[in-house]
C-alpha cells in the first residue's frame, strides 16, 4: 500500500519519503492556447498533468534534472520560460493572475480587491509583493493591472460589438469618461481614434509593460 500526495507535498509512509508530483511555474502563459501548448509538451515527454492554469502546472512524476533541462528547452522553443528561483516565481504568479483576472475571469475580477486577492493567493504581505514587483519590473502592480485593462479595452473595441458604456462596465471602469481618460493617458489616443486604426496597435499580453 502506498500513500500518494499531490502539489509538491512530501508524503511519509513508514520511514520512506515519496514525492510523486511537483509544481512548475512558467512565464509567458497568457491564454488558453498557451495552456494547451504547455500541456502537450509535458504529455509528449511522458508526464501526467494533474492540473494546469496560466503560469503554473502540476505534473507527475517529479522530473529529474536532465528531464527538467529538456522541458526548459522545449518550453523556450514555444516562447515560454521555466521559472526556477523564488523571486521569479512570485513575479510570474502576480503577472499570470492579473492577466487571468482581466482577460479570462470578468465576473471574478469585478468582485475582487486586487491587493487582498494577490496577498492571499501568494501568501505574502502585499507591500512586500509590490516592492518586489516594482524593483524587478520597473512598474507597480497597479500600473501593470491598468495596462492589462487597456489591452482588454483594445480587444473589445476591435470587435466593434459593444457600446462604450458596455465596455466600461466589462472592464471595471466607473464611467465612459474614466475609461476614455485613462485610455488616452496610456495610449495617446481616444478609444474612437483607436477604433479607426482597425485595432492594429494591440500588444501581446506578455509584452505589456
Amino acid at each position: 500500500m502506498f500513500l500518494y500526495c499531490f502539489y509538491s507535498e512530501v508524503c511519509i509512509f513508514g520511514i520512506e519519503i515519496f514525492r510523486v508530483s511537483t509544481i512548475l511555474h512558467i512565464k509567458n502563459m497568457v491564454c488558453p492556447r498557451c495552456i494547451e501548448t504547455v500541456e502537450n509538451i509535458f504529455i509528449g515527454e511522458g508526464f501526467a498533468v494533474l492540473s494546469i492554469e496560466l503560469g503554473k502546472a502540476t505534473i507527475t512524476p517529479v522530473p529529474t534534472e536532465n528531464q527538467l533541462e529538456n522541458i526548459e528547452k522545449l518550453l523556450q522553443k514555444k516562447g515560454f520560460e521555466l521559472l526556477t528561483n523564488r523571486k521569479s516565481k512570485i513575479i510570474g504568479m502576480v503577472k499570470s493572475e492579473v492577466i487571468r483576472l482581466v482577460h479570462f475571469a470578468e465576473n471574478e475580477r469585478l468582485k475582487t480587491n486586487l491587493s487582498d486577492h494577490l496577498a492571499q493567493l501568494i501568501g505574502a504581505d502585499y507591500s512586500s509583493l509590490s516592492q518586489l514587483f516594482s524593483t524587478s519590473e520597473g512598474l507597480t502592480i497597479e500600473k501593470f493591472y491598468i495596462l492589462q485593462k487597456i489591452e482588454k479595452v483594445k480587444e473589445l473595441l476591435s470587435y466593434d460589438e459593444l457600446s462604450a458604456s458596455e465596455i466600461a462596465f466589462k472592464t471595471g471602469y466607473s464611467s465612459v469618461a474614466h475609461l476614455s481618460a485613462q485610455f488616452k493617458k496610456e495610449t495617446g489616443m481616444t478609444p474612437g481614434q483607436f477604433k479607426k486604426s482597425k485595432g492594429n496597435l494591440r500588444n501581446p499580453l506578455d509584452k505589456v509593460q
